[in-house]
């Protein structure tokens, strides 16, 4: 799993790069546990584990049965699980989440180990709004806090609150959106961190600190903590944030950001991606060192997980957890056990415009990457999509002889180009490559090359698509780019997918 050290030692930011928005994080001995949002893909609430804080590697999502995450048709893209909070309390790993569908709300699942099984949800429909907050205090109370800011007393067991939710401090004056609190107890003071700004160019990091988990609070005089508002940084949209002490004791914040590419106003592609940055402490305040693309030498041994395998043969019954799909995955629709050694895709939307498409992909994570698949359409159409939305994404796809490459933008859909192929299996690519000098304000921030790649290996590109109109800048939303395959129509097999970073 990237980020890796690179050829000459360095180590970058960001350290889960990618759509992995909302991370939050805590340590258990020397190991490391993180959770992510997860919005309109099955399964939910990806799941990572590390030693140093650099090297992450996921090692399931908690949300994984239906019984514990359904997310209807009628939900938009965006919509879904927003915004964990992941704690270990009591010998066991908790987590609560929101599912801002129809019938949802926020919700409770445990564990012993945090690669699973997660329990069926305890549901809390006494807790309002988003981004929920576990903590417990010194007699073993556990209090919940959510975005606004408010928080009320909670039987995490079973759901069940007590009282009517209190207003606490939601940072400074007028400032859009209080969310994403988290309280800890930290020496004299119990802190509480939010987000503010909204999680676009304004966001940021704000605390206060009091005596009891309940308050009063007084805020740091140096607020926000954390902001890129208004400056020239390449990592921009900084905030929500947890914090976590390192292995010697030092304190870090992990945060989403994101990395706008291209001209006016500048369209980042890949979601909101988790960062690392160093804490020190100041007259009892936390005080947040750079944001930085190559992160500092860390005072404590480095601990590099096995490269991910850039192919998969699916040759094993269950899908890597990197698999995500829209909105549910159906053995009758997604499989790799009907024929041996591939994926099996089964048409229930029509077209990757459709909200039940059947689609599975992977989260695009680097900004330069190649990705490739070997498709046998005899049965039915379908291909290799780079998809933000229902009305955003590009796609290649076979049908019988013919390959097409089919773009989506808002109320637009046009065939953009269309080829002949042999009879039989076909492999179809994607790159997404920096966009030919010179740049100018209106440059946009990638090119996406859709085509087939020839027995010999060629590539042959049918269409050269701007990136700008897969972004978030464009399209709206919480999500980033997902790349994968998917069937538009009768069955569809892939025999593999490889999926190749160009960047580092």
């Amino acid at each position: 799993m990237p980020p890796l050290r690179q050829p000459d030692g360095r180590t970058t930011n960001p350290v889960i790069p990618g759509f992995h928005p909302d991370p939050s994080v805590c340590r258990v001995g020397d190991d490391y546990y993180l959770a992510c949002s997860s919005f309109e893909y099955f399964p939910g609430v990806p799941l990572f584990h590390s030693r140093d804080l650099v090297h992450w590697t996921q090692i399931g999502n908690v949300l994984d049965r239906p019984e514990q995450l359904r997310l209807p048709a009628s939900m938009p893209s965006s919509g879904g699980i927003y915004a964990p909070t992941l704690r270990h309390h009591d010998g066991r790993f908790w987590l609560i989440v929101t599912n801002c569908s129809e019938g949802g709300g926020n919700l409770i699942v445990t564990a012993t180990d945090p690669a699973g099984p997660w329990s069926d949800p305890i549901w809390a429909p006494g807790v309002p709004g988003i981004d929920p907050d576990l903590v417990w205090d010194e007699d073993g109370t556990c209090w919940c806090t959510v975005a606004g800011v408010s928080q009320v007393r909670l039987d995490p067991s079973t759901g069940q609150t007590y009282g009517t939710p209190h207003r606490l401090w939601s940072g400074g004056p007028g400032a859009k959106a209080p969310e994403a609190p988290h309280l800890y107890r930290i020496g004299d003071y119990w802190y509480l961190l939010i987000a503010e700004g909204g999680t676009e160019r304004g966001h940021g990091v704000s605390i206060a600190r009091g005596r009891t988990p309940a308050g009063p609070f007084e805020p740091c005089p140096a607020n926000p903590i954390l902001t890129h508002r208004g400056t020239d940084h390449p990592v921009q949209n900084t905030g929500h944030a947890d914090l976590v002490q390192g292995p010697d004791g030092s304190w870090w914040m992990v945060l989403l950001g994101v990395r706008p590419g291209g001209g006016t106003p500048g369209w980042h592609v890949l979601g909101r991606e988790t960062f690392l940055a160093p804490v020190t402490w100041v007259d009892d305040w936390p005080v947040v060192g750079e944001v930085a693309l190559d992160l500092p030498e860390l005072p404590w041994p480095l601990s590099p997980s096995p490269a991910e395998e850039h192919r998969d043969d699916f040759e094993h019954a269950e899908l890597r957890p990197s698999w995500i799909s829209v909105r549910d995955r159906s053995a009758e629709h997604c499989t790799a056990k009907e024929r041996p050694g591939w994926l099996t895709l089964r048409a229930r939307g029509g077209s990757l415009d459709e909200a039940d498409v059947v689609f599975t992909g992977r989260r695009q994570q680097h900004l330069s990457c190649r990705a490739r698949t070997l498709v046998d359409a005899a049965e039915g159409s379908g291909g290799l999509a780079v998809r933000l939305d229902e009305r955003h994404h590009y796609a290649v796809e076979v049908s019988g002889t013919r390959v097409r490459v089919v773009a989506r933008v808002g109320s637009l859909r046009t065939v953009v180009a269309e080829q002949s192929v042999p009879a039989g299996p076909v492999v179809l690519a994607v790159t997404t490559t920096e966009p030919p000098s010179p740049h100018g304000p209106c440059t946009g921030p990638d090119v996406v090359s859709l085509g087939v790649e020839q027995p010999d290996g060629t590539f042959t590109e049918l269409a050269a698509l701007d990136g700008r109109y897969l972004s978030t800048e464009v399209a709206g939303g919480f999500t980033g780019r997902v790349i994968g395959m998917y069937a538009a129509a009768g069955t569809v097999h892939f025999d593999w997918f490889d999926y190749e970073p160009l960047d580092g």
